[in-house]
């Protein structure tokens, strides 16, 4: 599996070359995860999609049995130990059946509520005993839990919570006031990782159940999407948590909280992933059948347009998803797994990967699901057809865990921070750009089958680095302040991790058909996306005669013939056509 890969540091992608052995990709699933993939989809093919309707009017027994079903398959444990109840299986493995269970949203939200942020913070950070107590439990389905982070006035901040909690006099308690938001699986949760200040200002996870003095739930929020999914406030009034409920360590719940969002942003990833397969299966069936001028929509080239982008896009993200789980799990390899900090650490050393997943995946789902009701045209605004429901449950991605915006500028501020501290060799690569820049002599053409594609990742790197170092140059410390040049410099990053990832996939399928189209298209276009913002960023340090050198410098850095993508994406459009499905 993916012991082949090498456990490279996160961000490294950005300065330095991979092999296509050394990337994690579905092509490399073992025999245990393919069961696993047919299994879950296998379950939601059968028992999941038959109740959509009873999710979706909010059938709470429905969601409940399903939860408790998904116990019985083992998937409620994924990522739980053995000696509590769970399967202890890799990320890969969790990964896929975020993907499979995303076909019905609003489950996979319950799902993922439950055994992802509602349970991970016990398994990483709970003591012995709570551990002993609740995985168990968690595991089967026989309690259902959910994650309270959000508040009215701290969603993106979410350290600045409210929400209090103090000692009783009898030190036997910790009696909590507040009202979290947005929380899912409220309504029938029977406990909630809850962030509270503890003492008013020690910020601090709690595990809170529903039946304790003083906890209760408000009004159920009714939601453009995710209708089927439970969302409402938890209140908290002089509610009585006993004092040993503590997750992790008393004012450093900002650990419990952000290391289980990255782990969350990934399977996030994945999500999206699963969900835009969906829409595009579902488009491509219609676009076959639907008539127009005497002829199928999907002969058309507009249509075979929308259909090759929208595959082309998912292909790039799933390659990713996967990728970055492979470097989670070849990561945790090495460790020992009973140590939580080695795990943690483990996991923590890709949160710009999973930032990157959670804020490329989710807007990839956008643009499907959003293409998807265009081929559908009228009847795509109709709730009659599924690709309605698509589009308003695709929306919300890009707001929880942690808004697209804050995500951006998590990737460039952490790249800044591992810089600052060694961590990442940046400033002596962003250097040895400047050297090649101004040195006389230019670069060999690329040969090879890929060797243009290839070659324009390296300059995509080299776009990358010398345009942060100019804006790191003009600002110093204080870029950390200038908002939309970090997520110019992200969405470059993005660019740059997707383009190297789409790459080695296709080196390790070894195709030359429909793949390679997907893939050079995909380059194509993410060049002039590259190009794009590193010029915003150029021009926001520089002005006449200096912008003018830096703008050369550029070009003379970004030197990519463009391809016939029209061809392009009409061979991907009737390979889908034919293949009836996504299919690649």
């Amino acid at each position: 599996m993916v012991k082949e890969l090498t456990a490279k540091k996160g961000g490294s992608f950005l300065i330095e070359d991979s092999t296509a052995g050394e990337i994690f990709t579905p092509e490399d699933f073992s025999e245990e995860q393919t069961m696993i993939r047919d299994m879950t989809e296998q379950f939601v093919e059968d028992e999941v999609l038959p109740q959509v309707e009873n999710i979706e009017h909010k059938d709470w027994d429905v969601t409940i049995k399903l939860l408790r079903r998904c116990g019985e398959l083992g998937l409620l444990g994924i990522e739980v130990p053995e000696k509590y109840g769970g399967e202890n299986l890799d990320k890969v493995s969790a990964m896929i059946v975020a993907e499979k269970l995303a076909r019905i949203a609003s489950f996979a939200v319950s799902y993922g509520g439950h055994s992802g942020i509602g349970t991970l913070p016990i398994v990483y950070f709970g003591k012995e005993q709570r551990k002993s107590k609740y995985l168990p439990l968690l595991c089967t389905g026989e309690k259902i839990s959910a994650y309270a982070l959000s508040e009215s006035g701290s969603g993106s901040d979410a350290l600045a919570a409210k929400t209090n909690a103090v000692r009783s006099p009898d030190g036997t308690h910790w009696i909590m006031n507040g009202e979290k938001m947005w929380i899912t699986n409220a309504a029938f949760a029977d406990m909630f990782m809850t962030f509270a200040q503890a003492n008013g200002k020690q910020f601090t996870c709690f595990i809170v159940e529903k039946e304790y003095p003083g906890v209760s739930t408000g009004a159920e929020e009714n939601k453009m999407g995710l209708r089927g999914s439970s969302t409402r406030p938890l209140i908290l009034n002089n509610a009585q948590i006993p004092i040993d409920n503590v997750v992790g360590e008393i004012g450093k719940g900002h650990h419990v909280a952000f290391n289980i969002l990255n782990i969350g942003r990934a399977k996030l990833g994945a999500g999206a992933v699963g969900g835009a397969k969906t829409a595009l299966n579902d488009a491509i069936q219609y676009a076959k059948q639907r008539i127009a001028f005497k002829k199928p929509i999907a002969s058309f080239g507009a249509i075979k347009h929308k259909l090759a982008e929208m595959a082309t896009r998912i292909w790039v993200a799933e390659g990713m998803v996967y990728r970055t789980a492979g470097l989670m799990d070849r990561s945790l390899e090495s460790i020992d797994l009973d140590d939580t900090q080695q795990v943690l650490k483990a996991i923590e050393e890709y949160a710009i990967e999973c930032s990157i997943l959670k804020v490329f995946c989710s807007e990839m789902l956008d643009f499907v699901v959003d293409e998807a009701v265009q081929v559908y045209g009228g009847y795509g605004y109709s709730a009659e057809y599924a690709v309605e429901r698509y589009y308003r449950d695709s929306r919300v991605n890009r707001i929880f865990e942690g808004t697209n915006e804050i995500n951006r500028l998590l990737i460039s501020g952490m790249l800044l921070k591992r810089a600052a501290t060694g961590q990442l060799a940046l400033h002596t690569a962003a250097r040895a750009v400047v050297d090649d820049v101004m040195s006389a002599s230019m670069p060999a053409e690329p040969s090879g089958p890929l060797g243009a594609e290839i070659a324009a990742v390296a300059q995509a790197k080299k776009a990358l680095l010398f345009t942060a170092g100019s804006a790191i140059q003009k600002f110093g410390d204080a870029i950390r302040d200038e908002q939309e040049v970090l997520m110019h410099t992200s969405n470059m990053v993005m660019e740059v991790f997707a383009m190297d990832t789409a790459i080695h996939r296709l080196m390790k399928k070894n195709s030359s058909g429909s793949h390679a189209d997907v893939t050079r298209v995909f380059v194509n276009d993410a060049m002039n996306r590259v190009e794009f913002s590193a010029r915003q960023v150029l021009a926001a340090v520089a002005e006449g005669d200096a912008l003018r050198t830096q703008l050369a410098a550029l070009r003379r850095l970004l030197r990519w013939m463009p391809i016939n993508t029209v061809k392009a994406r009409q061979r991907i459009a009737e390979f889908l056509t034919d293949n009836g499905r996504y299919g690649l």
